[in-house]
């Protein structure tokens, strides 16, 4: 019987000298790790939900691709290795599938870094997978199980309303701390420091049918989840948003989300969110100084940001606001005014100087180390993440 192991890169990765000099003691940093950690990697759970009833699959999330994970994948003999990765540890994705395959087991690779990257990824596993996996993966597993994968598989058409199968949430094992959800891929902006709206596809919304079920799904897991919404903007498409929010509250959960200042003036949304068992919003402000291109109606004057901002803190919401900063050579010169100034508004805020990931349209603005900056109690902290 074919067998495929999946094998998502997890985790947060230290890049910067110093941070590793301070020994990962940096406020909330430790904290962040395991959050991120404690994510499960929804597209392979994904396309584990899509496996016919011939295969059978395990699923090792992993923070390094050490000599006992190597061993441990090799010794189930499986039929095909399968590896996602983001940019900060697709090196780690490399060198497991480089090692794999010295040891006579076949690999693909496939995710962000790869989508936008795939002769990279090329050099270092039998096939890859760009774009939507959803869409070839049926392709991927029947020329796996006669040994004839080809080097690279992209899908022939966009994703319909019928492509969002359900991932495979028994791979968790029991009470997992955290789930995530997809109910839509994408953006319908084209911001210049994201590349969500190029990478991903054209931007597609989950069916409300598919969103019930899966939260379905969940409480059979966990009657009372915690549920990080995977999406890039949540409320920024054109459905009618009510019979989302009335259904994650029917479902009795409890979640965070991202969606930028407009929904400040949406007196409708905030009660939903509230209702609904939001508990937390992350608002993306982008920028105290420059307007980016692309950000359609979103781009609006930092005192109306500002004001929508505690319009959605009055609405009894969790706060967290982020702000992009362009080359951090300008960000040392706003750091004191930054700081001074979003201290007094919240309780959480981050800056993040730009990095070049692949598919941003402003790679070539990029100036410095990049990394991060979050201010927490009254202090101001540079990181990397």
């Amino acid at each position: 019987m074919p067998h495929v192991t999946f094998v998502p890169l997890t985790g947060l990765r230290v890049r910067e000298e110093e941070l590793l000099a301070l020994g990962m003691s940096l406020p909330g940093l430790a904290a962040r790790g395991q959050a991120i950690g404690q994510l499960p990697a929804l597209g392979l759970l994904t396309l584990a939900g899509m496996l016919p009833d011939d295969w059978t699959c395990d699923y090792l999330p992993a923070s390094r691709a050490d000599d006992e994970l190597i061993e441990r994948v090799v010794a189930g003999r499986p039929t095909l290795v399968a590896i996602s990765a983001l940019t900060a540890s697709i090196g780690t994705a490399y060198r497991m599938s480089d090692q794999l395959r010295l040891a006579g087991v076949r690999t693909v690779v496939g995710g962000l870094h790869v989508t936008a990257c795939p002769d990279e990824a090329a050099r270092h596993a039998d096939a890859v997978v760009v774009g939507s996996g959803e869409l070839v993966w049926r392709d991927v597993l029947a020329d796996a199980a006669i040994g004839a994968l080809k080097p690279s598989y992209r899908p022939a058409r966009r994703m319909t309303r019928a492509d969002w199968p359900q991932p495979r949430l028994d791979l968790l094992g029991e009470s997992p701390p955290r789930f995530t959800l997809q109910t839509e891929r994408g953006c319908p902006l084209a911001c210049d420091f994201c590349g969500a709206s190029r990478l991903l596809g054209p931007f597609e919304e989950k069916p409300i049918a598919a969103i019930r079920s899966e939260l379905a799904a969940i409480r059979a897991v966990d009657s009372r989840p915690l549920i990080e919404l995977a999406d890039d903007n949540t409320f920024a498409g054109q459905r009618d948003p009510s019979e989302l929010l009335a259904t994650l509250e029917e479902a009795g959960v409890r979640y965070f989300t991202e969606a930028d200042w407009r929904i400040g003036a949406r007196p409708d949304v905030l009660a939903g969110l509230t209702r609904s068992g939001c508990a937390q919003v992350l608002v993306g402000i982008e920028s105290l100084v420059f307007r980016y291109p692309g950000m359609g109606s979103k781009q609006a004057e930092l005192a109306r940001m500002m004001d929508a901002v505690e319009t959605i803190q009055g609405a009894c919401l969790s706060t967290a606001v982020s702000f992009s900063v362009r080359k951090e050579r300008l960000a040392s010169r706003l750091t004191g005014w930054c700081v001074s100034f979003t201290i007094a508004r919240w309780r959480k805020c981050s800056l993040r100087c730009k990095r070049p990931f692949p598919a941003r349209r402003s790679r070539g603005d990029w100036g410095g180390k990049g990394g991060c900056w979050r201010v927490a109690g009254g202090s101001f902290t540079r990181c990397s993440t």
